[in-house]
This record gives structure tokens, C-alpha cells and sequence, in this order.
């Protein structure tokens, strides 16, 4: 199978049949050093926003290489709803191990969330400096992620969100906004069955995953009068790391992603 590069600064015409695509700086010098692309392999490039074209290389430098576009892909199929995880900030590197699931599961947006259990903190001494170092992360992540399962579209990382705006989300007419939570009393699937009839009058399903300690219950109960569904995925409590992911997977059989 090909390997997948970016060059996101090229908009979609560059990756037609008969262009020619110069990959430069580390995006090149992994490509050669690490995957050591060779002259006449295959290779798939895209823009990260939808546009890839497979072709064949046809120089290799050090910190450079070219590729010869013989036929544009398909990229990723735009079906149903848009799905955005809202990731609590969690400790260790289990919001880290959530968005590169959830990018390879094929979510199309992350966004932070300092939920008032988050044991780690943007916020404080230097707060403006470690979220951006923070989103910047997440990022990284999300890009490499993307590259790994062949996305040809990388999900955007947003900045962080307050409940506030979550909550003004739930009172959208197109979103559907959904915390995940054991004491919810119909299943993710279950719900899902029932949107997917009506998937056309939502724009995007947004699920809302807590912390290691969970939601707290005012965070619930404010999401739930906004207009939020509260919902459980299964009979076991799943990590902050994995519920997310485990959601879209549900949810891209629901909606025919898969």
C-alpha cells in the first residue's frame, strides 16, 4: 500500500491527473529517510482538505521529492452528519491516545474541553501559552493520525470550549449534541437508529466525552436542559481515551459510514 503526504498549502487543481507535486522540508525527509521512498514508487499526496492524487515518484532528494500525478482519489466520502468529538482534558496522555483513535475512526472534528474534574489544566499561570501549546499538540497528532489511515482529510483541532458554549450548542436546531454518561437511559445505538431517519436536518453530532473522573453532575444537568442527550454506550464504563473513539464507531455504522 502507498504512503500518504500532505503539502497543505496546495489547493485542490494541484492533485489532478498530469500535475506535478514537490513535497519539501520534513514531510520530504521522512519520507525518504524514514519510509525510504525510492524513484518510480507509488505514493498517494494530498492537501489534508478532501483533494489526494496518487502518482508515482519521479525525483528523490535528501529533503525533496516529486510526484507525477496519474489519477486523483476518491477521499473520503462525505456521509450524513459531520461528527465532532469534545474531548475532556484528561491526564497522562489518555486525551492524546483519544484523538489519534478517533482520527483513525474517521471523526471530522476535535475540540478541547477543561471540564471541572480534568485533573490536567490549561488554564492558570501561562494559560494562554500552554493551551496553544496544547492545541498545537492535539494537532500534531490529529495530522499524523490522519496520515497513518489514509485520511484525505485531516479533522480540525478547535480551541478550547467552556460548558457555555456547549450548552449554546445544544439549544441548535441542526446540532445534535450528545453526552456520553452511564446514567443515560437509552443507548447510543438506539438513538442513532432513530436519527439516522432524520439525518439530513442535522448538520452535526456532537459527542461530548468527560474526564477520568466523569462528569460532574451540575456539567449534566446543564448540558440536559440546554437540550442535550445524555446517553450510554453500553453495559461497561469505557475510559475517557476510548469512549469517544468507541462512540463514532457506533455512529459511522449508524450512519453508513462504514
Amino acid at each position: 500500500m502507498a504512503n500518504l503526504y500532505y503539502r497543505e498549502d496546495l489547493d485542490d487543481a494541484a492533485f489532478a491527473p498530469g500535475a506535478l507535486v514537490e513535497i519539501t522540508g520534513e514531510e520530504a525527509r521522512h519520507a525518504v529517510r524514514v519510509s525510504r521512498l525510492r524513484v518510480g514508487e507509488r505514493i498517494l499526496v494530498g492537501n489534508g482538505r478532501g483533494a489526494i492524487g496518487a502518482g508515482t515518484a519521479e525525483q528523490v532528494a535528501k529533503d525533496r521529492f516529486s510526484v507525477r500525478i496519474d489519477h486523483a482519489e476518491g477521499g473520503d466520502a462525505a456521509v450524513g452528519p459531520r461528527l465532532v468529538l469534545v474531548q475532556a482534558l484528561a491526564k497522562g496522555d489518555r486525551d492524546e491516545r483519544a484523538v489519534e483513535q478517533a482520527t483513525e475512526f474517521g471523526v471530522d472534528a476535535i475540540v478541547p474541553w477543561q471540564a471541572s474534574r480534568s485533573v490536567s489544566r490549561w488554564d492558570g499561570a501561562g494559560g494562554a501559552e500552554k493551551t496553544a501549546k496544547g492545541v498545537a499538540k492535539w494537532q500534531r497528532i490529529a495530522r499524523e493520525a490522519a496520515k497513518q489511515s489514509m485520511r484525505a482529510a485531516i479533522p480540525v483541532v478547535g480551541e478550547p470550549v467552556a460548558l457555555s458554549d456547549l450548552e449554546l450548542l445544544a439549544r441548535s436546531d441542526r446540532s445534535a449534541v450528545i453526552a456520553l454518561h452511564p446514567r443515560g437511559a437509552l443507548t447510543l445505538s438506539e438513538w442513532g437508529r432513530s436519527a439516522a431517519a432524520s439525518a439530513d436536518a442535522i448538520d452535526d453530532v456532537v459527542l461530548v466525552v468527560g474526564p477520568e473522573g466523569g462528569f460532574a453532575d451540575a456539567e449534566l444537568d446543564a448540558l440536559e436542559a440546554a437540550g442535550a442527550h445524555v446517553l450510554v454506550l453500553g453495559t461497561t464504563v469505557l475510559r475517557t481515551s476510548s469512549a469517544g473513539p468507541a462512540a463514532i464507531a457506533v455512529l459511522n455504522t449508524t450512519f453508513g459510514r462504514w
